[in-house]
């Protein structure tokens, strides 16, 4: 089967049989971490759940239970990826049940949001998107590095092409906000993060790819008001693209392809889109990567930067 823009996360995993793997997926009570976890649960994995809304989790968990045809290994675990210190102690009550860990699908953000800081002070799309699932990851590299292989997933998108990272004002403290420059330096810096894991732990077997699941009616937009739904029309208007929604199953798709596919091995740090390695592409084209959200150099400097940021050695 040749898959593409349409393809959904079941047509992906037809014939795969995932019995015996972990995955651990943020965000995982709505939307595409929800999809995401079905899939993978119903092909066999055991799957943690990672939710902020405990209840909320709970609901998800029994709407999969329900569609499956049979029994399907769900864990929950609640994490604020807006608190560093939840993420930590999260980190080590998964660490405590599991010493190995195949897959992790960093699939929890926020969208074009209010200005706002976490917890801990930082720009909460910064802090949210990119720092907490940094410190997440590197916390469970025990266990992503407790078997012969393992793959790290970050939820990037196209939206990385409203704006590079800026690592001189993170916080927007000298810089004015707005909420699509941040959110595009946020998913800028999930692309960078795969690149810098895979550049990292690559070689000991555990890989990274960032994945741009598409335009898809979830959550995620529910801080968009009329005014950034506008800026959004507007810049989408001025580069002249045609904009196609996908449903949540062809959103999720490009995620489980990233944490399943045999032919991915050799593509380490790669940017995915439509279950395919994305071309680079520049700031007018509506789909591909731009090439300062793969560069080595910055993927360092962010690495150290982010490193510093949330106290990690």
């Amino acid at each position: 089967m040749s898959l593409g823009f349409e393809s959904t996360t079941d047509e992906v995993l037809d014939g795969v049989d995932l019995a015996g793997r972990t995955v651990l997926v943020t965000g995982a009570s709505a939307g595409l971490g929800e999809e995401t976890t079905r899939a993978l649960a119903t092909h066999g994995a055991r799957v943690i759940m990672a939710v902020r809304d405990l209840d909320r989790g709970r609901a998800a968990a029994e709407r999969i239970r329900a569609g499956a045809s049979g029994a399907v290994e769900l864990e929950l675990g609640q994490v604020d990826l807006a608190s560093l210190a939840s993420v930590r102690a999260f980190a080590d009550e998964v660490l405590g049940r599991h010493d190995r860990l195949d897959v992790l699908i960093n699939n929890a953000g926020l969208m074009a949001c209010p200005f706002g800081r976490t917890v801990d002070g930082h720009e909460l799309q910064w802090g949210t998107n990119h720092l907490g699932h940094f410190l997440l990851a590197n916390l469970l590299r025990p266990a992503l590095l407790g078997g012969s292989s393992s793959r790290v997933v970050s939820l990037s998108s196209r939206g990385h092409a409203f704006a590079d990272i800026d690592l001189t004002d993170p916080g927007f403290d000298r810089t004015e906000y707005t909420p699509f420059i941040g959110y595009g330096r946020a998913k800028t810096a999930n692309a960078l993060f795969a690149v810098g894991w895979d550049r990292r732990y690559g070689a000991s077997g555990s890989h990274a790819y960032a994945v741009h699941p598409g335009g898809i009616h979830t959550e995620l937009g529910r801080h968009m008001t009329a005014d950034t739904v506008a800026s959004l029309s507007e810049r989408l208007r001025q580069g002249g693209r045609v904009f196609r929604w996908k449903t949540v199953p062809q959103g999720a798709a490009t995620s489980v392809w990233a944490a399943t596919a045999p032919e991915l091995a050799d593509h380490g740090g790669a940017y995915l889109e439509d279950c395919h390695v994305a071309p680079v592409t520049g700031p007018a084209d509506d789909h591909g990567v731009l090439s300062y959200a793969i560069d080595p150099s910055r993927a360092d400097a962010l690495w150290d930067s982010s490193a510093e940021a949330v106290g990690l050695d």
